[in-house]
This record gives C-alpha cells, structure tokens and sequence, in this order.
C-alpha cells in the first residue's frame, strides 16, 4: 500500500528504486555517444605501435572522453549486477554477492581512471 504522496513522488518501498532506475536509464543513453565515439576511435588510432597509443590517450579530449567511458559503463554494470544479484540471489549469499560486486566495480574504476590519467599525464 502507497500513501497518496508516495504516488506521486514514485517511491516504493525500499525509497530508493525509481532513482535507481533512473540513474540506471540515463548511464545507457549518455554510453550511446560515448560508445560510439569509442568504437570509431579505436577503429581509426593507429594500434600497432605502443608509442602511437600513448600519443593518443595522451590527448586531453580522448582522456577526458576515456575517463567518462569507463566511469559511465562501470557504473552502469553496477547498476545491472546489482539488480540481477538482488533478484535472484537468496540469503546470505546475496549480501555477499553484492559486497563482492560493489568492491570489483570499484577496484575495476580506480584501475580504469589511473591508468588513463598516469599516460595522460605523461608517467607511463
């Protein structure tokens, strides 16, 4: 049972689900620009040497736009695991389960977001 204002707002139960949603909608439109640019990129740098890759992300437009692709689609996934593992998962395993995806899609986030700005930065 909804209270009248809760109708309106769109809050469930948990008071969290149409924000979840939401943020879950928006990551998949704004990784429709980002994913193509990637894919056009990547199909037209020059990949057979080290040097030249480097040079690439090394650009201040392709690692700002390298950064915001891997931060979209990590937390895009999250959103997506999140819901899998709350829908299917029983007990204790779910909490574990969710823990575990929580702490990978934040490792996998740092990793990303390092290793772009250490070749941007000329450190790698």
């Amino acid at each position: 049972m909804k209270s009248p204002l809760n109708q309106v707002l769109g809050l469930g139960a948990a008071k969290e689900g149409t924000g979840h949603w939401w943020h879950q909608r928006l990551t998949a439109v704004a990784m429709v620009p980002l994913g193509l640019w990637f894919a056009i990129a990547v199909l037209n740098v020059d990949m057979s040497s080290y040097a030249a890759l480097v040079a690439w992300i090394r650009e201040p437009v392709t690692a700002i736009l390298l950064c915001l692709t891997a931060s979209c689609l990590l937390y895009h996934s999250w959103l997506g695991v999140q819901v899998v593992l709350e829908d299917y998962v029983q007990g204790a395993t779910k909490v574990v389960s969710l823990l575990l995806s929580t702490f990978a899609h934040a490792v996998l986030f740092v990793v990303c977001l390092f290793s772009i700005l250490k070749i941007a930065f000329g450190m790698g």
